[in-house]
C-alpha cells in the first residue's frame, strides 16, 4: 500500500500564521503538524509515501522532510499542487505515484488519538472511511447509518445533517479511486469532492465506515491549533509516535546543532 498526505492550500482561516509557511509546518506541541499523519502511515508499515505541497512552501517540506528518513527504509516523494482544485484530485496527481496498487490518504492537518494501523493493514478492497461522532456534523461530510449499522448515505456539509457522524480525513482506497477521481464532475465551487468517491464505492456496495472511538481533530483554525497541542500534551499522543519517526527527528535535531556550532 502507498501513502499520500495532502499539505497543500493556502490555510485562509489560520492567517496571519500561514502567511509565510504551510499550515502543515505549524507546531503540534512538541513537533511540526506533518509528524502526525506521518505517524498514521508508518506505524500502518507504509514505507512509500507521496507528501502534496504547494509551490510556495515547497522548499520548507524538502529543508525539514528532504533527508530525515535516510536508511530508515522509508521513502518520501513529494508534488507540487499549483492549484487546490479539491480533496480528490491528489489521486489522480498520484496516479503514477499509486501505480494500481492500494492507498491510504491522510489529510495534513488531522489529528488521531486511536491506533489505525490494523484497520489499514487488514484493508483489502474497495474503501474504507473513518467517522466521529461529534457536535457540529455540517463542517464535515456527513454519514447517516441504519439501525443495522449499514451507512444509508453520505452528504457533503448538510446544512440538517441525517446524524452526527463526521468523515474524518483518512481515507483508504483500492486501485479503483484513480480512474473513479478522473470520472468526477467538479462541484459548484469547482472542485473534485471526495463525497463523491465514498458515495460511488456505495452505490457499488464496496464502501464501509469504521467509527472513532478517540480524539479526532482537524488543526484548521487558530482555537482548533491551540486544542490540538493542548490535547496531545495531556492525552500523550506525542509519546506513542512510532519509534522510527522519534529517531529520526533526534538525529535530526542534532545534526542541525551540530551545523549551528560550525557556523558559531
Amino acid at each position: 500500500m502507498k501513502g499520500i498526505i495532502l499539505a497543500g492550500g493556502t490555510a485562509t482561516r489560520l492567517f496571519p500564521l500561514t502567511a509565510t509557511t504551510s499550515k502543515q509546518l505549524l507546531p503540534i506541541y512538541d513537533r511540526q503538524m506533518i509528524f502526525y499523519p506521518l505517524n498514521v502511515l508508518i506505524k500502518a508499515g507504509i514505507k512509500d509515501i507521496l507528501i502534496i505541497v504547494s509551490p510556495e512552501h515547497s522548499g520548507q517540506f524538502l529543508n525539514l522532510l528532504g533527508s530525515i528518513f535516510n536508511k530508515m527504509d522509508i521513502r518520501l516523494e513529494f508534488k507540487v499542487q499549483k492549484e487546490p482544485r479539491g480533496l480528490a484530485e491528489a489521486f489522480i496527481l498520484g496516479e503514477d505515484f499509486i501505480d494500481n496498487g492500494q492507498v491510504a490518504m491522510i489529510l495534513g492537518d488531522n489529528i488521531f488519538e486511536d491506533d489505525l494501523s490494523e484497520k489499514i493493514v487488514r484493508f483489502s478492497e474497495g474503501g474504507v472511511i473513518f467517522a466521529k461522532e461529534v457536535s457540529d456534523p455540517e463542517r464535515s461530510g456527513v454519514v447517516e447509518f441504519a439501525d443495522s449499522g449499514e451507512v444509508v448515505s453520505i452528504e457533503e456539509k448538510p446544512i440538517k445533517p441525517k446524524s452526527n457522524f463526521a468523515i474524518s480525513g483518512l481515507y483508504v482506497y483500492d486501485k479503483e479511486v484513480v480512474e473513479i477521481s478522473k470520472k468526477l464532475t467538479p462541484s459548484d465551487r469547482g472542485e473534485l469532492e471526495i463525497t463523491d468517491i465514498h458515495n460511488e464505492y456505495l452505490k457499488r456496495g464496496k464502501l464501509k465506515v469504521e467509527k472513532l472511538e478517540g480524539v479526532w481533530m482537524d488543526a484548521g483554525t487558530i482555537d482548533s491549533l491551540l486544542e490540538a497541542g493542548q490535547v496531545v500534551r495531556d492525552k500523550m499522543i506525542y509519546a506513542k509516535m512510532h519509534p522510527l519517526i522519534n529517531n529520526a527527528i533526534e538525529r535530526f535535531n542534532e545534526e542541525l546543532k551540530a551545523i549551528a556550532k560550525k557556523r558559531l
